[in-house]
Parts: C-alpha cells; structure tokens; sequence
C-alpha cells in the first residue's frame, strides 16, 4: 500500500483560475497555500508585517507586499491594509489562510466590495457559522445533535452565573467568536465560575475582538473527532472523512490523526463514519456552505455511538494534511478551484481513505515550564529525514522513508529571528504508514531528526506522547495530556553534553592560537596548560541551562584524524570531579558530531553562538563560542561557555540564594505585553496570588507572588516588557527594618 498522490482526482489543469491570489496570512499555512498556486501557474502575492519582513513566506512569493507594524491588529488583522495591498499587486482573490481574518465577515464584505474574490464561503455561511452560540442553535434544526448548555447572545456575567446550575458542574466557558482553544475555560464548581468568566472575557476580546461567552456542559472522557467537507456553489457537499484531534493541550490541539482509532476500533465503525459523516454535511448545507470546511464534533469515550456537534470552522484546518495524506485530495486546490467557480467533481462514492496519517505540531515552547512560549533565532534547520538539503535548493517538503511517507509544513529558514507577536506553532512534520503503527512509528523516527537549533521547541515532548502506552493503543481523550505531564520525565543535560561543550570549546581555542614553533612567547602566554613535569588540564566552566555551573576538566588535546582525513580528537575528561573518562570526538560536519565517552557514543547536531568581541590580542585573536546548542534524537539544549566573571556571578548568586528560599524578583519569562494588573503598588499580597498578567505569543501568562509580603511595581498594563524584566518585587513581611530602625552601629540614640 502506497499514500495517495495529491491531486490525483483533479481536473486536468486548464488556464490559470485566477491570475494572482494574495494569501492574507502568514508562517507555515502562507508557504503552504503559496505550494499549491504555485503547482496551479497562479501568481502568489505575501502580505508581511514589520516583524516578518525575512520570513519564509515572504520569501517564497513572487511577490510581498508590507502591510504594517509587528501588531497584528495594523497588520494582519487590518482589513483595510488587506484591501489595499491587493489593490497594489492586482490580486483577483485571496486565500485567507486559518486564524487571522479567514473567518471575519466584514472582511468577507470589504473583498466582496472591492471586486475580489474571497477563497471561502459565502457571508451566509461566516455569519451563522462564525458565532458558536447561533450556529448551535441553528444546526439543532436539521437533524445535527448538540451539546446540553446554554447559548444566548449578550448575556451578562451574572445571567451567566444564574443559567450555569441548569447547564450542570462542570461546564466549560468558551467564546462566541472563538476558536483554536483560544479563550476555553474549565470550570469545576460555582465557586470558581465567576473569576474564571472575567478572565475568559478578557481573553476573548483580545484575541478575537469580542468577548461574548456561552456555557457548554463539559462531557467527560470526550474525544474530539471533527469531519472535512468539501462543497461548491452547485449543490455538491462530500466529507473527506474523520480526523482524531484528542490530544489536547490547553484545549489546543496537539497530535492529530486520520482516521480516527477509536471509529477504526468499532465493529460497527463504517456505519459510525457514514453517520458523523452526513450529519456534517447536513451542517454544511443548512448555509449553503461552499469551500473547504471542518465540521467539530464531541464523542464519549463511554458511549462511542453518540457525537454531539461543536462548531464548524468555515476554513482551512491546521490539521488538513492528515486528510490529504490519506485521501490523496489537495485541500486548498479545492478550495481555489470552487472559488473559481468550478463544479466538484469528486462524488461521496470516489472518497477511499487509504493508510494512515498523523501529525504533531511543532512549537517554539518549553514544556517542562508550563509550555512557556520561547524566542530566539534559528541558527541550524534540518527538518526533513534524510541528507540535508544543499542551501540555494528549491525547498522540499516531503519525502519517503523505509515505512511510509514524511511531510513538513514549515515557516522556519536558517537565521530566521522568531517574533513574541505571534502564535508560537513553527512547523508540523506529518507522517503516513500503510497502518496506525507505521506512522506513528515513521513520525517517531521524523522528529528523533528534527532539528532547530536556537530555539527551544516542543520536540522531545511530542515524542514522549506519542510513545505513551494509551497513544499507542488508541485510548485518547481531551484530558489525557493534563493526566500525563507529572508523569513525563524530561531530559536534562549530562556528563557527555558538558564533556562535548568543552572539548569544542578547547579545540576551537587550539585551532585559533597562532603556532609558535620558536617559543618566543614563553610558558607564561601558553594556554594549553603546560607545566614542569607534564600538562595539566584544562578547566572549562559550562553554564547549564537551571543556572549552575558544570566544571570539565580536559586533559590534553589529541587531533590525530582518520582514515578519510577528518579531524577527530581525543582527551580525558572529568566532569565536577567525577571519574576520569576517554573521551574521542569526532566532526563529521561543521554541524555535526559524534562524542564517545568509553566507547559509548552519541551523535549531536551542533549550533555554536559566538558573542564576544573580537580581541586585538595574539593572546587571544579569535573569541570563543559563549554558548553551544546541542541536539540529539529530537531533545536539545544550550550551554553556555563561561568566562571567569560569568563563573563566579553564577557561583555568588547560587551561595545568596538559600536552598528553598523564593527569588523577591518577579520577572518576565519573556516579552510580551502587561495586560492586567490586579494589585496595586503597596498593596499586602499572599504567596502564589496573581500580581499581573502579561500577553505574549497569544497566550496569556499570570505571573504569580513568590512569597507573602509588600509589592512594588515597576510597570502597569498596557506596558510592554522584555524577557527577564523585573516587573515586580516582593518586600517579605518579616522585613520591617527602615533607615530609622537600624541596630547596632550607627543606631539612632
């Protein structure tokens, strides 16, 4: 069994459907939807903001167009600069992408006014569709299933409050005009909903514009299946079959699959997917949908027969590839040819879902820190399996593998500088087997060899869920991932990432000190640790990545080579004092390396960063690296390369700080912008109260007081702040001491 070729039931191509097409979006969907009107002989216009002006996306257009400053809001969000930069590149339609303004009606109107082509459904179908509150109401009409709740538009936190004993404990809260998990809220009792509703409508305008909220009962152990249509503007609806997204993080969708496992396990499971199937065409056609739509439904784990609509989401998927890659159908060829007017000429009887597909989404994020957003600049890209591609290459997307199919949708290029601006989802790598196993086992192999070095990403976590137990076996439902993370035990660097952090360090040193075969310098200027008798190791402080320090002692350097002349080379080592170790490293690229520490070996990509000045010294004529990023088998890491001051300001900080006692210091984990601040300068506050909220990457993160005492601000909301900013500091209760309180010399009389 082979994965379908894409656009294998497609018209012959014909003249260009449109002759430009502006994709009003940006990141990996932009390059994606770019891919395809390429195939099709449609010119590709980018829209960028300040922030993204080197981006891929941009990049890969034939031609971009600026539309504005780093905010979305005057940028991708502005439909006025929208509407104006296809005035500018003559664009007949445009391609929203997902997020952004795909599913904004006044922009639907605004193109429709201006003469352009929206790549979409029609108006009917984003106004009902748009709003989670009507379009439950108006789908439970034509024989669609709809969870219990309560659903009217404009109802006031306390009216809220009052219908939620009707709805039932739990029950989650979640945005008319949301979507992607933006704004959702559990709440477990009456105690917690009415906090948990300000701060839902808070997100909810922010991200969306509108902080309309509705109350859904909350079915335990839920699945979310969601089923693909296709329809155009001539009475022809089709789905595409199923799509399992239960693996949920935040209520944001991390690993998807298709088909769904649990439909695939039921004996009855066709007759299942036949009925999931229909009631989402009957949603598509109470609004005369055309284009490209998901239609999201609940289904109990306990009782698999019942599903329970959701939303429909009147564009582009993130996870649309999984459906391409089992159907074979080039989704956003579709959409442009049924915006284009053409008929569908695909019929229910043509779909075939052949193998299986899976896909993880990539984030730049620390999950060990509560999936804290991250920035940085990508200093080494190898996304694909196989031999990197050479540079100047037209980029690849997919490849084939021993047991299937890999396919990546990025938005990453070498030395691409990410952004706080925005969501914080860099690629997803796709794979297809002939069976659930072969992916989830081809996607294994995907990420152990990903790599993006200079940033921290969410790669060795994916792996951790895929491989669990439950994952494995098909046993999937929303709250899995919450119940798991206690449990997943996170890499941290050891002897072998210290010992290759100093052995480059050490050698790059060897290679950029000037021979000096006369011995003019003298012993007192050689670096090498010479001394009567014989040489003593060289000591290198590594900084790990929790703030401590990692000393190796490195013995002396020998660069011998191989039998194809690369250089390799050994030392002992000793890490903080531990056993003397051989240590053999050997450069296979400027990227790439493996270290054996006795005979056991790793294998490592390599990203060195170099940051200091350069030296006008023989002494020392070329700086060091101050940090190296490491990867391996899909985990990375940075360490950094101390000086003697870097050294000792760690050492001193880890002596201040008591074992156990909290840092006063509140600081930014990364740069964003203060959106609310619930406490006042001055004010009393308690350990763990919330002190401000700060907006980063379209997450919102609470920044918490460390210990119970007197705050003292430093910024207020609407500020924006950098990573690690002090933004607050906690005066402890017990320091009552002031300048007139003072003991011992220099007390007052």
């Amino acid at each position: 069994m082979t994965t379908p070729a894409l656009s294998e039931s497609m018209p012959q191509a014909v003249p260009p459907l449109f002759g430009t097409v502006l994709v009003a979006n940006r990141g990996e969907i932009a390059c994606r939807v770019i891919r395809t009107l390429r195939a099709l002989g449609i010119r590709s216009v980018a829209v960028y903001s300040d922030a993204d002006a080197g981006a891929r996306h941009v990049r890969e257009a034939d031609t971009a167009v600026r539309i504005g400053p780093a905010a979305a809001a005057e940028s991708y969000l502005s439909i006025g600069a929208v509407i104006e930069a296809c005035r500018r590149s003559g664009a007949d339609a445009v391609h929203p992408g997902y997020g952004f303004l795909s599913e904004n009606v006044e922009f639907a109107r605004a193109l429709d006014e201006a003469g352009i082509t929206f790549i979409g459904p029609r108006v009917e179908a984003l106004n009902v569709m748009g709003d989670k509150i009507r379009s439950k109401t108006h789908v439970a009409g034509y024989d669609v299933p709809v969870v219990p709740g309560v659903a009217r538009p404009g109802m006031t936190d306390a009216e809220l409050v009052e219908a939620a004993a009707a709805v039932g404990y739990p029950l989650l809260i979640k945005p008319s005009a949301g979507g992607g998990g933006k704004g959702m809220h559990a709440v477990a009792t009456p105690e917690e909903l009415p906090a948990t509703l300000a701060t839902a409508r808070r997100v909810a305008a922010s991200a969306f514009g509108d902080d309309t909220l509705f109350l859904e009962r909350l079915v335990t152990t839920p699945r979310h299946i969601e089923v693909q249509v296709l329809a155009d503007n001539y009475g022809n609806v089709i789905h595409l079959g199923e799509r399992e997204c239960s693996l949920q993080r935040r209520h944001q969708k991390v690993i998807e699959e298709a088909p769904s496992p649990l439909l695939a396990g039921l004996p009855n499971g066709a007759e299942v997917r036949a009925r999931i199937g229909e009631a989402a065409c009957n949603a598509a056609r109470s609004v005369n949908y055309t284009g490209a739509g998901t239609v999201e439904f609940l289904v109990s784990d306990e009782a698999p027969d019942e599903f329970f609509f959701m939303e429909m989401n009147t564009r582009l998927q993130v996870e649309h590839p999984v459906t391409e890659m089992v159907t074979g159908i080039d989704l956003v060829e579709w959409q442009v040819r049924i915006a284009a007017g053409e008929e569908l000429t695909i019929r229910q009887s043509d779909v075939g879902l052949s193998g299986h597909a899976v896909e993880a989404r990539v984030y730049a994020e620390v999950p060990e820190k509560n999936f804290l957003p991250s920035t940085g600049t990508v200093l080494l890209l190898d996304e694909l399996p196989g031999p990197r591609q050479r540079p100047g290459a037209p980029p690849a997307n997919e490849v084939a593998t021993a047991r299937g199919r890999v396919r990546v949708d990025s938005s990453l290029v070498d030395g691409l500088e990410l952004s706080s601006s925005y969501d914080p989802m860099i690629s997803k790598v796709i794979a297809w087997g002939a069976d659930r196993t072969d992916a989830l086992d081809t996607l294994d192999a995907a990420l152990a060899g990903y790599t993006a070095l200079g940033v921290h990403t969410n790669v060795e976590y994916l792996r951790l869920l895929i491989n669990d137990p439950d994952v494995r076996a098909g046993r999937l439902d929303t709250g899995l991932i919450g119940r798991r993370m206690p449990e997943l035990a996170f890499r941290r660097p050891d002897a072998f990432e210290f010992a290759a952090a100093a052995l480059y360090a050490a050698d790059h040193e060897r290679q950029n000190t000037p021979p000096d075969p006369a011995g003019t310098a003298g012993p007192w200027q050689r670096k090498d640790g010479w001394r009567v008798g014989s040489p003593a190791p060289r000591r290198i402080s590594v900084g790990t990545p929790d703030g401590g320090v990692a000393t190796v002692a490195v013995g002396a350097l020998e660069a011998p080579g191989d039998a194809a002349g690369k250089e390799h080379l050994r030392a002992s080592v000793q890490v903080d004092g531990g056993p003397v170790r051989r240590a053999a490293l050997h450069l296979s690229s400027r990227a790439a390396f493996r270290l054996e520490l006795d005979g056991e070996g790793r294998d490592y990509s390599l990203a060195p960063v170099f940051t200091g000045p350069q030296a006008q010294s023989w002494l020392d004529p070329q700086p060091g690296p101050s940090a190296l990023f490491l990867g391996n088998e899909g985990w990375s890491c940075r360490l950094e390369i101390l000086t003697r001051e870097a050294r000792l300001e760690r050492v001193l900080a880890a002596v201040q700080r008591e074992e156990g006692a909290a840092d006063p210091a509140v600081r930014s984990p990364m740069p964003g912008t203060v959106v609310s601040v619930p406490v006042r300068d001055g004010d009393t506050v308690q350990a763990g109260q919330v002190l401000l909220s700060v907006e980063a990457m379209k997450m919102e993160h609470q920044l918490l007081a460390p210990l119970a005492g007197t705050v003292h601000l430093t910024t207020a909301a609407g500020a924006l702040v950098k990573a690690d900013q002090v933004v607050a500091t906690i005066h402890p209760l017990d320091d009552t001491n002031t300048p007139n309180e003072l003991d011992g010399e220099g007390a007052q009389a």
